[in-house]
């Protein structure tokens, strides 16, 4: 489906970005794969890793190149960007799928704890975003009609749950919702299409040797629901002409299922009250008190299987 596309996948020497750099590239896309090599919380550095899915992609006869810049790093990003271009003479496909976390209490969280994630996540898909947007939109000003543009960024139901013990993490996934869609809006016109995915898979993110390596773990037998390869598919549809009409929204994705969340509707919200005049704290009472009394903190957002 993606025969002469180009692609930069994020994040892409192991885990989801891995499984996603490989599925493209079967696909026909030649890709651009970017990675630092640092650990789940961000540490450290090796550029091994990003080379050995590389090999993969051309031991199946498919095309690749590595870049090992900072995408929260604003020449580095830009540098990426370039790299697509000067490497494969267009940039068709950005999925942004690099991060870390760094989860604790909120009691217990350090600045840099805070900072890093929010880094890696919203200023790391902003520079992205931002270069790839600038080239797009150049492109299709210079040839006077549409490009050939897919984002897709990588968001996490920690959002939509507002995982307790990752509040740095949640934020920063709701970050890249949110910028993801917004630039999803400034850059349609030119054939650019924005969707985020929110996918639950075992990666290193999961594989904290307690509860969560358990929930993850692979079966002995039968369909492992949390397999990585699960997702790829689902980003190369989107990446694909055949998605040219799917753009503006956030799915959720795990094993055989495939939910569309959709966006913030305020349309359609779930109640709302109306006072003649001006509002007084003892109305408010009156209207909310009741509504919400028999309701408890959190109803709506327990976590899945929880």
């Amino acid at each position: 489906m993606l025969d002469g596309k180009v692609a930069i996948v994020t994040g892409a020497a192991r885990g989801l970005g891995r499984e996603e750099a490989l599925e493209l590239a079967r696909q026909g896309a030649r890709v651009v794969v970017n990675d630092l090599g640092v650990s789940g919380d961000g540490t450290g550095r090796d550029t091994s890793a990003a080379d050995a899915v590389v090999e993969e992609i051309k031991a199946f006869g498919g095309e690749a190149v590595a870049h090992f810049g900072d995408v929260a790093d604003w020449n580095d990003a830009q540098a990426m960007i370039q790299t697509a271009i000067d490497s494969y003479g267009d940039l068709n496909i950005l999925v942004n799928n690099a991060g870390f976390c760094r989860d604790k209490m909120i009691f217990n969280m350090t600045e840099e704890d805070f900072d890093s994630v929010l880094r890696v996540h919203v200023k790391g898909s902003f520079c992205s975003l931002k270069f790839a947007s600038i080239y797009w939109r150049e492109k299709a000003k210079a040839e006077g009609g549409p490009v050939y543009g897919r984002i897709i960024g990588t968001s996490s139901e920690a959002f939509l749950y507002c995982s307790v013990g990752q509040p740095n993490y949640a934020a920063g996934k709701a970050g890249i919702t949110a910028l993801t869609l917004s630039t999803g809006f400034a850059v349609q016109k030119y054939g650019v299409t924005a969707n985020v995915i929110c996918p639950r898979a075992r990666t290193r993110m999961t594989d904290t040797g307690g509860l969560l390596s358990e929930m993850f773990a692979k079966p002995e037998e039968g369909f492992d629901t949390f397999d990585p390869a699960n997702i790829a598919p689902f980003v190369a549809y989107l990446a694909s002409p055949k998605a040219e009409h799917v753009s503006g929204q956030v799915f959720t994705c795990c094993g055989e299922n495939i939910t569309v969340v959709g966006r913030p509707d305020v349309t359609t919200p779930e109640n709302q009250f109306h006072n003649q005049g001006q509002w007084t704290v003892e109305k408010l009472d009156d209207a909310l008190g009741p509504y919400f009394a028999s309701r408890k903190f959190g109803d709506g957002y327990a976590l899945p299987g929880a």
